[in-house]
């Protein structure tokens, strides 16, 4: 009942939370000064056409109704135009692309693999390498080992992602010629090709991400093995392995477990800068050509799926806290 209510209420508000960024973004672009129906438009534009496109979206109603007939279309979906011309578009609807004349939840389905790809391949090597790093860094403090870590990790979060990805391709694409510079295999076509294509990409978000926890864990794991649990532990005569796996890794979970989520969520959402140096077409690149083509439909779209994607992987990253360390299930 407890685990229930806890699920229920967690439920509700990620519910909530995505309501008030659509409508956020409803206001933003769609209630501001600027006419996304002159967008969808094109140029040249005349008034009768201009009018014809406002009714098409919409955006000749009431503020209200717009916005009914915006959270509706996310629900239950939503139908463009009448008769004949009519366009109708499925739920979930994001909205619908007059320049590229397909729904935005379909354009993003044709992206997302690329972008899940990239994430999953990075996310497993940051996550296995930071932490390890971490680790290592820790339990050596005050050594060169600690010092090269950590000056590994701090010059890995200071380069720009694009820098290393430039370097990355100079390096292993031009001068050792050992790895290919971009293009995309779909898995189900060629698993061998996929992971080759994706190895390069998948070093360069690992070394942005994993410096970042490399860091993290270092300083938690030292927190950590200063407590007085850890004395007590010690003191019993327990082996020093099992000080640090039993008692040190299991506090390191919880924090962890929740930038592990929100890094995933938002790479999930697309990376933009990745994608764009390896010629990757995923949602990240969806997004960037919307806003260079100011496709104001696509940018909302992929602005609320990036939302919606972070706030599922938070809810997730919730509920598992329950299951990592049930103390948290017993105080709420």
């Amino acid at each position: 009942m407890i685990r229930a209510k806890f699920i229920g209420s967690r439920l509700l508000g990620a519910i909530l939370v995505l309501l008030i960024i659509a409508a956020a973004c409803f206001a933003i672009f769609y209630l501001m000064p600027a006419n996304p129906a002159q967008y969808s438009c094109g140029k040249p534009c005349s008034p009768e056409r201009l009018a014809e496109v406002e009714r098409y979206l919409g955006v000749d109603q009431a503020w209200w109704k717009q916005l009914v007939d915006f959270l509706g279309g996310i629900v239950g979906g939503r139908t463009y135009g009448e008769g004949q011309a009519a366009i109708h578009c499925n739920a979930p609807c994001f909205g619908y692309s007059f320049r590229l004349r397909d729904s935005v939840t379909h354009l993003i389905l044709e992206r997302l693999p690329i972008t899940f790809s990239l994430t999953l391949g990075a996310a497993v090597l940051w996550g296995l390498g930071g932490i390890a790093a971490g680790l290592i860094a820790a339990l050596k403090r005050g050594t060169l080992i600690d010092s090269t870590v950590m000056g590994a990790a701090i010059t890995g979060i200071s380069a720009p992602t694009y820098l290393l990805g430039l370097l990355g391709i100079l390096l292993f694409g031009f001068t050792l010629n050992v790895l290919p510079i971009g293009g995309y295999v779909p898995f189900t076509e060629n698993p061998g090709m996929w992971a080759f294509h994706l190895i390069l990409p998948w070093i360069v978000l690992a070394i942005a991400n994993g410096a970042i926890y490399a860091r993290l864990t270092r300083g938690q794991m030292l927190e950590v093995m200063s407590q007085d649990f850890i004395r007590t532990a010690r003191a019993k005569g327990l082996r020093e392995s099992t000080v640090i796996g039993k008692h040190g890794l299991r506090n390191l979970v919880l924090p962890l477990t929740t930038l592990f989520a929100i890094d995933i969520g938002g790479l999930l959402g697309g990376a933009v800068i990745t994608e764009k140096v390896f010629g990757l077409g995923g949602v990240g690149t969806l997004l960037l050509e919307a806003v260079t083509n100011l496709d104001i439909q696509v940018i909302v779209g992929v602005t609320l799926f990036a939302a919606a994607v972070v706030i599922i992987a938070n809810l997730i990253a919730d509920l598992s806290y329950s299951v990592l360390d049930p103390r948290i299930k017993a105080s709420r």
